[in-house]
Parts: C-alpha cells; structure tokens; sequence
C-alpha cells in the first residue's frame, strides 16, 4: 500500500473510532438527566445539566494546555488515554455516585481539550493540502454516524417504557461502555507514517554526514519540555484569537440544548404517550439525520454558490427558526426540569400520539450551521 493509501486509510480508522466512542457519549449525554431522574436512590444527588456544564467548561479551560500534553506523548497514545476516560464517564452510569458523577465530569473535559487536539493533529499529519477537505469530510461523516446508532438503540431498548428501571440504565449504559471501548483500541491501528526524504534533504543529509567526518559538531534537539512548552505558548495565542473571533456562544447553547435538554423534555412529555422515553432515541436519529443532511446541501450550495457565503448562513438561519418555533409550539414550559413522573401540562399544540412519530420527524431537523459556516 502507498502513502496515500496508508493516509487514507488512517483517516478511515480515525472516523471509525470516533464514531464507536460518540455514539456511546452523545448516547449517554441525550439521556443521562432523563435516567438520573428515574435512578431510585437516596444516595444520588446529580444533575446532567450540571455535569454537562462541568465537562464543557472545563474542556474550554483544558484546551490551553492540551497542546502541550498531545505533544509530550503523542496524538495516538492521547486519544487512547483520552478514551479510556470516556469510557469510564459513560461506566459510571453503571451505579453511580455523586462523589464519581462530578469527579468524571471533570476528567472527562479535560480529556475533552486533549482528544480533539490529538484529532486535528493527526488528521493535519495525514493530509496534504490536496486532500484537506476530503478527509476532514470523511471524518465527520463517520462521526455523525454517531447520533444515528447510538439513538437508534435507546429507541428499540426503551419502547413502551414509561419508567427507566434500574436493569434497563445497567443494560444501556454497559452496552454503551463496550462500544465507547471499542473505539478507542481502534485508534491503535492507526499506522504511523515514514517521512520520504526529498532530494533536497537527501543531499543535506549527505552533506551533514561530510561535515560531522571533519568536525565533531552536535546539534542539539529540542526536548519534549520545549515542545510542551511552545505548544503552549502557541494555544495561548490561538485561544486569544479565538475568543475574539469565534461566535461560540451560540452554536455552544445549542450543542448544549439539542444534546442534552431536548431530549430530557421529550421524556418528561406525558402527552406523548407511553413510548415518550424512546422518542428521545427517535428524537437523536433525525438530530444525526439532519446533521448528514444538513452538511451535505449546505456543502454543495455553498462550492456552486456565486453569491458567497451569505445564502447559505441566511438559510441556516431560517431553518434555525423554524425548528425552534415548532419546538416551542409542542413542548411544555416545564418540561426541562419535570420530575421523573413527567408534566402534564399542555403546549400550545397538542399532540396526538398517532401523530407523534411526524411531529417529532419535524421539529428535530435542527442543522447547526456554524460549524459549516466555520468548517
């Protein structure tokens, strides 16, 4: 196999991995407050609303220090480690703790800033400026793949389950666990790749080896302190830029609602019926679907577009608009934080549970269009 057959390939590897470990996390973080809230224990004190805080805002905090650590020990070793962490986040669903729930969400933010660096690391070291584009498509591919699978499951394992047993978390979140590990062997098989010397470099290497036969000359190379520490200096400089330019506030409130709140306001709907905790998987797949879909038409506008960039934001807009209006429309106002037993109150549509299926089909198509503005 070629080098850019070992590239390719590595990439696909890359994009399978992260699909195994996500469709376990993004899995758990739809359901989490929703299972948190049917745990029956007197121990247990947790929110998933307030772990989730924890993990993203330390994942913001640990991404000036993540460079450091990737270059230390390396992009593959990292995303192991890193996924071993997830890991053990999604295990300690298993039987949890509140001491355990708020130690691995910290953890598992830092792990966070430390595996999407390794990511872009590897991902920049089996590209070229030619085939950039294509492998970072492939590579969210796969990843969106996640939210499909993951969600899929929960629908199938929890149809007609008005109440979350403690079987029912155990076998999910084992399952879950298993498939985040899986994951992260894959990133094992990730080969490393052999630099091909130029001729240029050959013949300095060439003449090196003249110069060191006549004169005892030794260059010293940098340390892996020295790295660690101009990994920093540079995510310093890029974390300041980013502040300044990045619209993060937005895209990250809604990363946080469709993850974790809209799913938990699904569950707590009684209007929906006895299927409404399996309507939160149903509710995962069409976000994964309209994520695919959403990438893809937005992608192809945005290369045959003459006019710019600005349709393409302007229409992500419009559909943002739309699904939160319908969203609005058809979930109660207390939904978020109702009590394992769900709300009974009523939104400004009430739904028929034989219409259930089309209305959530609708109100889930939610296309974060940041990410592709900014890809």
């Amino acid at each position: 196999m070629g080098p850019e057959g070992k590239t390719l390939l590595n990439i696909i590897i890359l994009g399978f991995g992260f699909m195994f470990m996500f469709t376990a996390f993004q899995t758990c973080g739809n359901i989490e407050q929703t299972v948190i809230k049917s745990f029956n224990s007197t121990e247990f004190h947790g929110s998933g609303y307030t772990s989730m805080a924890i993990i993203y805002g330390v994942f913001s905090a640990s991404n000036l220090i993540a460079p450091s650590v990737v270059a230390v020990i390396g992009p593959q070793l990292s995303m192991f480690l890193s996924g071993l962490v997830y890991s053990g986040y999604i295990a300690m669903f298993i039987h949890p703790f509140t001491w355990s729930f708020y130690t691995a969400s910290v953890v598992v933010g830092i792990a966070a800033a430390i595996l999407w660096t390794a990511q872009g690391n590897l991902l920049t070291i089996n590209s070229t400026d030619a085939t950039i584009g294509r492998n970072s498509g492939i590579f969210w591919a796969l990843l969106q793949f996640s939210l499909f699978f993951g969600n899929m499951y929960i629908y199938f394992a929890w149809h007609g389950h008005v109440h979350i047993l403690d079987k029912d978390r155990q076998t999910v979140f084992i399952s879950l666990t298993v498939i985040s590990l899986v994951g992260s062997v894959l990133f094992f098989l990730i080969r490393k790749l052999e630099p091909e010397a130029t001729p240029c470099e050959a013949s300095e290497s060439l003449l090196q080896t003249e110069s060191t036969e006549s004169a005892s000359i030794v260059v010293a190379t940098p340390g892996l302190g020295s790295q660690a520490l101009d990994a920093f200096s540079e995510s310093e400089f890029i974390g300041s830029m980013c502040v300044t330019l990045a619209p993060s506030p937005p895209s990250g409130l809604e990363l946080t609602f469709y993850s974790g709140v809209y799913g938990t306001c699904i569950g707590a709907m009684t209007q929906f019926g006895d299927d409404a905790k399996s309507l939160i998987g149903l509710s995962g797949i069409f976000i994964g679907l309209g994520e695919i879909l959403g990438g893809g038409v937005f992608g192809m506008l945005n290369k045959g577009n003459r006019f710019g960039r600005n349709p393409v934001v302007l229409l992500g807009l419009i559909t943002h608009f739309v699904a939160f209006y319908l969203i609005f429309l058809n979930i109660a106002s207390d939904a978020p934080i109702a009590p394992e037993e769900g709300t009974h109150l009523q939104a400004y549509i009430t739904p028929r549970y034989t219409a259930g299926l089309t209305q959530l089909a609708h109100k889930t198509m939610t296309i974060d269009y940041y990410s592709i503005y900014f890809a």
